[in-house]
């Protein structure tokens, strides 16, 4: 189960989210708000990336008590993923399987299903917007997490990486308990996703729905 509590992120003073209490248990969670909700700035200090005030913890694990067990269960795929433009993919994606002591295997398999192999010799500043964003989608399944935010996963990427993006989210719920926090401004296609709660954020805050 994911907690928060007395959360709150500011920039120059000014409230972008707050949260008080929210509980998030396991399983697949869809959180939707327009563009410039907050969506993204809370998934990313879940994800242990932007400062905040407040206590964030992932099954007993604290984001600050237990930061790198905590890291090492929570991953992430931002919406608008920024790397150097002279690191090739691969360098990327080597380094950070290796920080989430993820097997070998497991990155070439992803990286073929993906079709990310195609291209990650190349350098990163090469990329297309789509190549960008398969790349760190695959960055969110390296390792063995137990929870994995995908903020904004369908924007992008072509509908053949789309229909594979359904199905690792299914494919890591069902055979290795993942949970997940989608975060989308449009519809998912629900048929295919065993969604379980809904969340909207708006007003700078959090709604269950």
């Amino acid at each position: 189960m994911l907690k928060i509590q007395n959360f709150s992120k500011s920039y120059n003073n000014h409230t972008i989210i707050e949260v008080n209490d929210l509980e998030i248990p396991e399983g697949i969670h869809w959180f939707k708000g327009i563009n410039g909700s907050g969506k993204s700035t809370f998934f990313r200090a879940v994800a242990g990336i932007l400062p905040f005030k407040g206590e964030i913890s992932w099954n007993d694990l604290d984001i600050r008590k237990n930061a790198i067990e905590y890291r090492m269960n929570i991953n992430m795929s931002e919406a608008e993923p920024l790397y150097p433009d002279y690191l090739t993919g691969f360098d990327l994606l080597s380094f950070i399987a290796e920080a989430k002591k993820a097997k070998n295997e497991q990155l070439n398999h992803l990286a073929e299903i993906l079709g990310v192999n195609i291209y990650w010799k190349t350098p990163i500043g090469t990329y297309s917007s789509g190549m960008l964003k398969k790349v760190s989608i695959l960055t969110a399944f390296l390792g063995n997490p137990k929870l994995i935010m995908l903020d904004e996963p369908l924007i992008t990427i072509d509908d053949r990486s789309v229909q594979i993006v359904y199905e690792l989210v299914k494919e890591y719920a069902e055979k290795h308990g993942v949970s997940f926090l989608l975060s989308s401004h449009q519809d998912f296609r629900f048929e295919k996703l065993a969604i379980k709660n809904m969340y909207l954020v708006q007003n700078k805050t959090i709604t269950q729905l």
